[in-house]
């Protein structure tokens, strides 16, 4: 998301945005709330940029995925419990592999590592 949100935008990502239908598209809650946390940092040191941001997230984001923003529910929970065992990992990245894994949805991202063993498409 933030990439899509970026002047600096990789050509690969923007083709890839592209072929997508948008009402097919959803966010993890906790997607959300990163994408809040990175805002409010940048708000505190680059009140410019920051302001580009804020508008990004609630004019594009926010609006844009109205009622396609998926709750961390008792099912995301369990499933996210379950990413856990046998090695920890980033309880983020859990929630939002739970997430796709409960809705049974691709998850996309850029950064695979994050993500390697959460066996989801």
């Amino acid at each position: 998301m933030r990439k899509l949100g970026s002047s600096r935008i990789d050509p690969h990502v923007a083709a890839w945005a592209e072929q997508l239908e948008p009402s097919g598209l959803h966010l993890s809650a906790i997607t959300v709330l990163e994408l809040e946390q990175g805002v409010l940092q940048i708000e505190r040191r680059d009140s410019a940029q920051g302001l580009r941001l804020r508008r990004w997230l609630e004019t594009q984001v926010l609006t844009e995925f109205e009622g396609r923003i998926l709750p961390v529910d008792k099912s995301v929970a369990l499933a996210c419990a379950a990413l856990h065992v046998p090695a920890p990992r980033s309880q983020r990245d859990a929630l939002i592999a739970a997430t796709a894994r409960v809705h049974k949805m691709t998850l996309a991202t850029r950064n695979l590592p994050d993500f390697q063993g959460t066996a989801w498409r």
